[in-house]
């Protein structure tokens, strides 16, 4: 399609990613004319943008999508990153998906049932947009930043591959989530002094009475709680992803860990004063409240074994409730940091992501530029979102969780457009 051709579909998707490809398949189930745009290759983002020693947080047995279940030889093993992209191109060529890669979205703009996309590649004319563009498109890096002295180099988890590429001295990673730990607990093997800078967090174990805490967050219901049912979607959908690591050995990914390993713990970062670090104060607190947090979850497990016969469980049981140690905290964490002093000369902000809609000229975002949604159903007729966290269930944002959401919005979508056509 050279730049300046026009072509109509039903349906345009946004992106190849896991997300896209599973609405593309219950299109295609329901014989619904559309493509899947996609700015690099399929699977993209991770392929492109993540660490090289990254594996998922899920265990191989739940890398599932729908009409394709992952059938290896280490189901309760997890996946490279590498291996991810191969089980999602996998997936592309077993469902025949429609894909057009290396077309950049530049523009969607319209209104009900007549959507412009305009691509480097040319123009799609459809019915109903779907942006499965991802979650991560842009690190989250705070004002503070702009304050940091010259000589500090400054990365995100986008720039990052390995702790070979770091410079000579000390590392303080900022953000205490999945990525901030899985990173620290890298660069701290590497020989590298470390200092986590921590805000709020999620605590789990990897493992709980000889189970996988995902099969758990699965079985107990957990993972299925929908986004209409819970007290503060708003909240829940901006809870910090947990402190795990997919690993062999099952380990605990926390704060004790990080600690006993010789990293140093301070407080949420606030800012910077030329070469001093400013931390708060409330170190002890939000490890309190994670702690306390995790209690409750495991205690609910508790519960649901007492509550439920063993024999329609897969196990008897026979491992007793575990205690795990409260975080380890310091009595008085340091406040101040200077980092000339300590040695640290490099900043690594894992401090979250964003999307990107820069592209997105939709009358559906809300003053911070997120889509505004109801469940992935925007409000915009025809235009749906999907893949972000909390989408429709807790488990949204993982691979296993998308194919309740992409069917339930096929369906939605597929009533729109029935509609319009007979309207």
């Amino acid at each position: 399609m050279d730049n300046s051709s026009t072509t109509s579909t039903d349906v345009v998707v946004i992106g190849a990613g896991h997300s896209g490809l599973a609405f593309s398949h219950c299109l295609s189930e329901s014989s619904v004319d559309h493509v899947v745009l996609e700015r690099g290759e399929v699977a993209n983002s991770w392929r492109n943008e993540r660490w090289d020693s990254l594996t998922l947080l899920t265990p191989n047995w739940q890398c599932q999508l729908p009409g394709l279940a992952y059938t290896g030889s280490d189901p309760n093993g997890f996946m490279a990153v590498r291996e991810l992209v191969e089980f999602i191109d996998h997936y592309a060529d077993v469902i025949a998906v429609p894909v057009k890669t290396q077309t950049t979205v530049t523009s969607v703009s319209g209104s009900a049932g007549d959507y412009e996309i305009s691509t480097d590649g040319g123009t799609w004319k459809c019915r109903s947009v779907i942006i499965a563009s991802g979650a991560c498109n842009v690190p989250v890096v705070p004002k503070a930043a702009e304050s940091i002295p010259e000589s500090i180099r400054s990365i995100t988890p986008h720039d990052y591959h390995s702790a070979n590429q770091l410079d000579p001295g000390g590392v303080l990673v900022v953000g205490a989530s999945a990525t901030g730990l899985q990173l620290a607990e890298e660069i701290r093997r590497s020989g590298k002094e470390v200092t986590i800078a921590t805000g709020e967090h999620v605590r789990i174990p990897r493992t709980y009475r000889g189970k996988d805490i995902f099969w758990w967050l699965d079985r107990i219901g957990i993972s299925d709680e929908r986004y209409d049912v819970v007290d503060d979607i708003v909240r829940a959908r901006a809870l910090p992803s947990p402190q795990l690591i997919g690993c062999s050995n099952k380990t605990m990914l926390d704060l004790n860990l990080m600690a006993a390993s010789g990293a140093k713990l301070v407080g949420r970062l606030m800012g910077f004063n030329g070469n001093t670090a400013q931390f708060s104060g409330s170190l002890k607190n939000v490890c309190a409240l994670a702690d306390l947090k995790m209690g409750r979850l495991l205690s609910t497990i508790d519960e649901w074994i007492e509550e439920n016969d063993a024999s329609d469980t897969e196990t008897s049981f026979d491992e007793a409730p575990q205690c795990f140690a409260p975080t380890n905290v310091e009595a008085s964490p340091p406040l101040l940091i200077n980092l000339e002093d300590k040695g640290i000369r490099t900043i690594l902000w894992a401090t979250g992501f964003r999307p990107d809609y820069s592209w997105l000229n939709l009358p559906i975002l809300d003053r911070k530029g997120r889509i505004k949604h109801d469940g992935g159903v925007t409000e915009a007729p025809g235009v749906y979102i999907l893949g972000l966290p909390f989408l429709r269930r807790r488990k949204s944002s993982f691979i296993h969780g998308i194919e309740d959401d992409a069917r339930e919005l096929s369906d939605h979508l597929i009533g729109y457009l029935n509609k319009m056509s007979v309207s």
